[in-house]
């Protein structure tokens, strides 16, 4: 399928949220700056935040399939790579021993540099602390809302998710659902029904 050459190419690019066109025509304006040959374009719709993603598995896979016919892996920056330093250090580990080079163009670093190696790992870990920060903001965000008395999350069983006009979100009782609760925790309350399972 492919022709091995030395400018075997192939250029993955992706994450939901970024202009996946504007990703990809940087990319082919830089593979034809540069003589690069491209061989697939690949489109990820899934956080950086692992390896775990779908076209990123069928993309290593094909890689180890095609080895010494491809020799290059580029990407826009190096958060498009990934969010997790310690992962990206791994798949770069794993993409080396197929020979095979990863570069962020607008962010590019030569490896075989050791000074370089401080400069990847802030490019690294930017994004990894960036995600982090997030998440504990969003952690507080819903424990303060909860004090305040919103509900967060889908309502349960014999409950209805409701918003306020001022937006406040808080749960209703929805009546059906709420009835069958009602009668079910009567029924347990009588002795009628036990409120434990059993394993047949």
């Amino acid at each position: 399928m492919y022709q091995k050459t030395p400018l075997d190419r192939r250029c993955p690019q992706a994450d939901k949220g970024y202009s996946q066109r504007d990703q990809e025509g940087r990319l082919r304006k830089y593979c034809l700056q540069n003589n690069i040959k491209v061989m697939q374009v690949v489109y990820e719709d899934f956080s950086a935040k692992t390896f775990i993603r779908p076209s990123w598995i069928k993309l290593l896979a094909d890689l180890r399939k095609q080895r010494d016919k491809v020799h290059l892996v580029i990407f826009t920056k190096w958060d498009r790579f990934s969010h997790n330093a310690g992962d990206a250090y791994g798949m770069i580990n794993t993409l080396r021993k197929l020979d095979i080079e990863v570069q962020a163009i607008d962010q590019p670093l030569d490896l075989s540099i050791p000074e370089n190696k401080m400069m990847l790992a802030i490019y690294l870990a930017v994004p990894e602390v960036e995600n982090d920060r997030r998440g504990l903001n969003t952690y507080y965000g819903m424990r303060r809302a909860r004090k305040e008395g919103n509900y967060m999350g889908l309502a349960p069983i014999g409950y209805i998710n409701r918003i306020t006009e001022n937006g406040k979100k808080y749960i209703a009782i929805k009546e059906l659902e709420a009835a069958i609760l009602r009668w079910a925790f009567e029924q347990i309350a009588e002795g009628k029904l036990s409120g434990r399972t059993s394993k047949a």
